[in-house]
């Protein structure tokens, strides 16, 4: 960016599990303010993020969509899996600057909190330094969660692991066995190979599915209750059982 150029900024906004009113304040203003509104999604659907901010966006908001080109298709350990992301990022970028050149600002609509496991990660890391960039907190989907649940997610000392389903098989049961508390997310056809790791963990029946959490659609069920396939949007628990006075 030289010195004769005025960019504007790239807010990544956290619109927190779902629920429209469990966004932030600032989050609320930027949104509704902000003429630009950037969000991913996948090909063919409107995405969950536009879909929190449905009713929200400006009548004249100009809409950018960045669409994934691969999910599931090629195996996470592929090296095209990256190397097909990495461009797909890098072409995200430019776009964004594109919309920033002439002064105005883009507000990226981000599923729960933008620093926690999000794509816009991925955007944040290559435009800072090169425009202003700013990030909004939200709620994760794994508070919202756990608050379904109606339980304390975590007590005295107890220490909480996040997981990804995607692990092998073998470092899920140790993840979950050597933890007090647990959080595992990425669940979807990875759910009977997160049963087994939960069974030989020896705390099947401490485990929760959450489905839809903070969504219209939400469920709360035990693992040993849980139906077989899992949607996209699921979070395993395990509550921590520590110190309490």
């Amino acid at each position: 960016m030289s010195g004769s150029e005025k960019y504007g900024t790239v807010h990544g906004v956290g619109l927190g599990p779902g629920a429209e009113d469990l966004m932030s304040v600032r989050a609320d203003r930027l949104v509704r303010g902000t003429r630009q509104i950037a969000y991913f999604r996948k090909k063919g659907r409107s995405g969950h993020a536009r879909r929190i901010a449905q009713g929200l966006l400006r009548a004249d908001a100009v809409e950018i969509a960045m669409e994934y080109p691969v999910t599931t298709e090629i195996p996470l350990a592929d090296p095209r899996y990256n190397a097909c992301l990495s461009d797909f990022y890098a072409e995200c970028t430019d776009r964004l600057l594109a919309a920033t050149r002439s002064g105005e600002d883009v507000v990226v609509l981000c599923e729960g909190d933008p620093f926690f496991y999000g794509s816009f990660m991925h955007l944040h890391s290559r435009l800072s330094g090169q425009i202003p960039v700013e990030v909004v907190p939200g709620i994760t989907g794994m508070a919202g969660a756990w608050n379904a649940t109606g339980v304390p997610i975590t007590w005295g000392d107890d220490v909480l692991t996040v997981a990804m389903a995607t692990l092998p098989e073998e470092e899920l049961v140790r993840r979950i066995r050597d933890t007090d508390a647990l959080v595992v997310m990425k669940i979807g056809r990875n759910l009977p190979k997160l049963r087994r790791a939960v069974a030989a963990a020896g705390r099947e029946q401490a485990a929760w599915l959450v489905e839809h959490a903070a969504m219209p659609g939400q469920s709360v069920t035990r693992l040993v209750d849980a139906q077989e396939v899992a949607p996209y949007f699921s979070i395993l628990l395990i509550h921590g059982q520590g110190r309490r006075p």
